[in-house]
């Protein structure tokens, strides 16, 4: 699964992981135009190394988006480039992690007074939560069925 770390000085969800992505432009044809758009800025990655697969449903967050996951397949041999304005790292979740049920942990902590619970994926060098980890989730029990 292919990541990213937002940059530290991004208005929403500074310093944290992501998926490639972000608004649907009017010029956008589909959410899937949007994700191969998005990616290209923030990544580099050429839209012609991706072989769309589908979507998942909407995932609705606390801070009011609504995410609409485009899956894709990567052509081996792909290239990335991050943009410095939006992307500090670009990093990979191995498969094998996301088809592990005993992977994704369950954690707790206090948000603005609110006691919340959300998952947290494994990674060695950064913390995968929030959406981006309940996005995983759903792909996971997907691929698990």
């Amino acid at each position: 699964m292919l990541l990213t770390r937002r940059t530290a000085h991004l208005r929403h969800h500074s310093g944290q992981v992501s998926f490639p992505g972000g608004r649907i432009d009017p010029c956008d044809a589909s959410p899937e135009a949007a994700a191969l758009r998005e990616a290209q800025e923030e990544i580099g990655l050429d839209p012609a190394d991706v072989e769309l697969l589908g979507r998942l449903p909407d995932h609705h967050t606390s801070s009011g988006f609504a995410i609409t996951p485009v899956l894709g397949m990567l052509s081996p041999g792909f290239s990335t480039q991050a943009s410095a304005d939006e992307v500090d790292a670009i990093f990979m979740l191995p498969l094998a992690v996301l088809l592990d049920p005993a992977a994704p942990v369950r954690h707790s902590a206090t948000f603005a007074g609110t006691s919340r619970d959300y998952w947290v994926w494994p990674h060695p060098e950064h913390h995968i939560w929030g959406a981006t980890a309940a996005i995983l989730l759903q792909l996971a029990s997907r691929l698990a069925v």
